[in-house]
């Protein structure tokens, strides 16, 4: 598994506004989807092109457009918070969805939505804001796998090295693109120094 981290002054800024725990849910919200834009784009520097020549106004100009775009599937509900930046960055792609909520004795991820798409071999960027102790990302990367997906890149914001090697034995993604690797999970699974929990900043507690 090849891992990215996005090292970029304006993200580093977003992210500690974001980490800040006086930061408003609506400011929360904005910040999310600007980070998400930025490793968005970051993750499709390895999206495929086509040449095409367009009029200009001032005559012929060779450009190129997208093919193979990834289908999207965020991890509902923190993942949810992604997808507009996903789509703006990336219109032409599909989405699917998987709503998977964590047990918080266990840690392990139980399923209430899948709507995955019959993917037939397309590349795939899942959506979630936070790798934690990984279980969510595997079980979220077999399940596009089952659906026939080609490469699998997931999205986060934030990750722990616990997440990144529990992924990575896993054998499951194919890349990581992140915007920092935390210190750790303390003793409930959450990473430190972390955000918090995204979904309860985005919409509240759940």
């Amino acid at each position: 598994m090849h891992v990215d981290v996005l090292e970029h002054p304006v993200v580093a800024a977003q992210l500690t506004e974001l980490r800040d725990a006086a930061t408003d849910r609506r400011r929360f919200r904005q910040l999310l989807h600007q980070v998400a834009r930025a490793l968005v784009f970051d993750a499709a520097r390895t999206i495929p092109t086509t040449p095409v020549t367009v009029e200009s106004p001032m005559g012929p100009a060779n450009g190129v457009e997208l093919v193979d775009q990834p289908v999207l599937i965020p991890i509902l509900r923190a993942g949810l918070g992604m997808l507009d930046a996903g789509l703006e960055a990336l219109p032409g792609s599909e989405t699917g969805f998987l709503g998977l909520r964590r047990d918080e004795e266990t840690l392990q991820p139980t399923v209430y939505m899948n709507t995955i798409p019959a993917l037939e071999g397309r590349p795939v960027h899942v959506l979630d804001p936070m790798l934690a102790t990984g279980g969510s990302a595997i079980y979220a990367a077999e399940q596009v796998q089952a659906a026939g997906a080609g490469t699998v890149t997931l999205i986060c914001l934030l990750a722990a090295p616990e997440g990144i090697e529990a992924l990575r034995a896993s054998g499951s993604v194919d890349r990581l693109v992140t915007a920092s690797i935390d210190s750790h999970l303390n003793e409930v699974g959450f990473i430190v120094p972390g955000l918090g929990d995204a979904g309860d900043r985005q919409y509240g507690v759940d």
